[in-house]
């Protein structure tokens, strides 16, 4: 597979850091994953947007340039001869002392490279899940930032079963989010989710969600939720960049749901499916 690195396309195999990049000694980088369908990525400003602005938070001088990046991407998808695909890109702080720096970094790392995706489902695929014993951790900042920090997420997939989805409380026992999801459910007509000061990740597909929720009147609440509330729920769901709408048929030892034949889920997916069409008719996203 061919990737970008500081303005090269290489293989995949020749790509090379520093060890003293401070992304992989600190932690100290960024990324985002984004969706391509037949060749065009979904929702790219909105990633980049909020790429930028944890950029600014870690002190990594980088200007992400949209339009380059829209160029990397459609060069890759080129090389590798693919059109439907996820795409991660991933900044890293770059080379530095031992020790932690306060200045800025000036010599950031850019990698951008992809795999092959089939052609996105027409129809819901539904999951089962679990609350985790593990609690989501403490945000990097005052709010969380998509970085290089995953220790908590991938001790959490350790206590998943193949195909299951876990979903958090953070410290203080309220409803957080999913390992690499947000969290939405369904009560008497309205959609909840956790407010962002929980914890959880601003996910840009959950601010999708809740712009096409005001399109189609649908009252919402961002709030702070003990679990009890999924035991009250008739519908819950997650989202993400790449799996979209995932809805969830049980939750073990908490309750049952409408899964993929929830009326909230269907309505919030049809509209998400004529997005992509529009995407795909030219009209950017």
């Amino acid at each position: 597979m061919m990737i970008y690195q500081n303005g090269a396309f290489i293989p995949e195999q020749d790509a090379a850091i520093t060890p003293f990049d401070h992304g992989f000694l600190y932690g100290m980088g960024v990324f985002e994953t984004f969706r391509i369908y037949n060749g065009h990525p979904f929702l790219l400003k909105d990633h980049l947007r909020r790429l930028q602005k944890s950029l600014d938070a870690m002190y990594i001088e980088y200007n992400v340039d949209g339009e380059r990046i829209a160029d990397i991407v459609s060069r890759l998808l080129s090389l590798n001869g693919l059109k439907n695909a996820r795409v991660r890109l991933n900044i890293s702080a770059g080379p530095g002392p031992v020790g932690l720096q306060k200045g800025p970094y000036l010599e950031p790392n850019i990698l951008v490279f992809m795999s092959g995706l089939p052609p996105a489902p027409e129809q819901l695929i539904e999951r089962q899940a679990k609350i985790l014993e593990l609690r989501r951790n403490s945000p990097e900042q005052a709010y969380r930032l998509k970085s290089h920090h995953y220790g908590n997420n991938m001790a959490a997939t350790r206590e998943l079963a193949e195909e299951e989805e876990g979903i958090y409380l953070n410290r203080e026992g309220m409803l957080a989010e999913a390992v690499t999801s947000n969290l939405f459910w369904v009560q008497e007509g309205i959609l909840y989710t956790p407010n962002l000061e929980t914890g959880i990740l601003p996910g840009i597909t959950r601010q999708f969600i809740l712009e096409m929720a005001k399109r189609l009147g649908i009252p919402y609440k961002e709030g702070f939720y003990p679990l009890e509330k999924l035991s009250e729920a008739e519908e819950v769901f997650l989202t993400n960049s790449v799996q979209e709408i995932v809805p969830i048929s049980r939750i073990k030892g908490v309750g049952v749901y409408r899964g993929s034949d929830g009326e909230m889920v269907q309505r919030l997916y049809d509209l998400y499916k004529a997005k992509r069409e529009e995407l795909l008719e030219g009209n950017a996203l």
